[in-house]
């Protein structure tokens, strides 16, 4: 398979969800639900796939994401406009978005059980250790939860950055905090343009993990040059050499 230029590596940045952790039960309530339980049963069908609610990928939201504040009502906004569009009346507008938003991160997560000691053997190595996720503003609330807390030295979040994968804003905005220049950090992650073509733009080797058990599904492309393919994250303690000798990049 093609490789990564490994020697120059020195971080590691991981994708969150689906590469990190998944999802367990109980899942989220179904958005079908809320809306027949208020009566919206038409409004609802209307509404289409609960998953596909939030942001879209490489969506841009920099003058939304300068505050918890102006994210959470830039996210309640984007769910009006929507609820509005499926006719949801003026009455029922403000409880049902409110409803719908506390559902879509009622998540339950666990770690993939490879997740922890990965990223503290590279922390070990001398590697510095980051996780990039298209997530909500309370990624490091989720990591800590999961048992990450501690192992990561960079962590951005689309919601914070101002823009979701593959974007190039979040991406240069986990380069700054980095403090390395792009062929020293790898990407490693399961979804394809976000976690392997994204950061092959932005200059950076990456790691597409297809694991036996995905959280999503998705594809496997051929290669491109500059990216490999993993089944599982213990493979990375082979393709990345130590980088004890260079020492970690520093962590703006």
């Amino acid at each position: 398979m093609p490789s990564v230029p490994t020697p120059e590596v020195r971080a590691v940045v991981f994708d969150f969800y689906g590469t990190l952790a998944r999802m367990v039960e109980p899942l989220p309530p179904d958005h079908r639900a809320i809306f027949d339980r208020r009566g919206l049963s038409a409004q609802g069908a209307r509404w289409g796939d609960q998953w596909a609610v939030g942001p879209g990928e490489g969506e841009e939201h920099a003058a939304h994401s300068a505050t918890e504040t102006d994210y959470h009502r830039w996210e309640l906004d984007r769910l009006r406009r929507r609820a509005l569009d499926c006719g949801v009346p003026g009455h029922e507008l403000e409880g049902l978005v409110e409803e719908i938003d506390r559902a879509m991160k009622a998540v339950r997560l666990e770690l993939f059980e490879d997740a922890r000691a990965v990223l503290g053997e590279l922390r070990a190595r001398g590697l510095l250790v980051g996780i990039c996720s298209n997530w909500f503003w309370n990624l490091e609330d989720c990591l800590a939860e999961v048992g990450l807390d501690g192992l990561a030295d960079v962590v951005v979040g689309s919601a914070r950055a101002g823009a979701r994968k593959p974007h190039p804003l979040i991406y240069r905005t986990l380069l700054e905090k980095c403090g390395l220049p792009p062929r020293q950090v790898l990407f490693v992650g399961d979804m394809w343009a976000p976690d392997v073509l994204g950061p092959l733009t932005a200059g950076m080797p990456s790691v597409h993990l297809c694991r036996p058990d995905p959280a999503v599904v998705g594809s496997e492309p051929p290669l491109p040059e500059g990216a490999a393919r993993i089944r599982g994250l213990e493979e990375l303690l082979s393709l990345v050499a130590s980088g004890a000798a260079a020492g970690p990049g520093g962590c703006g």
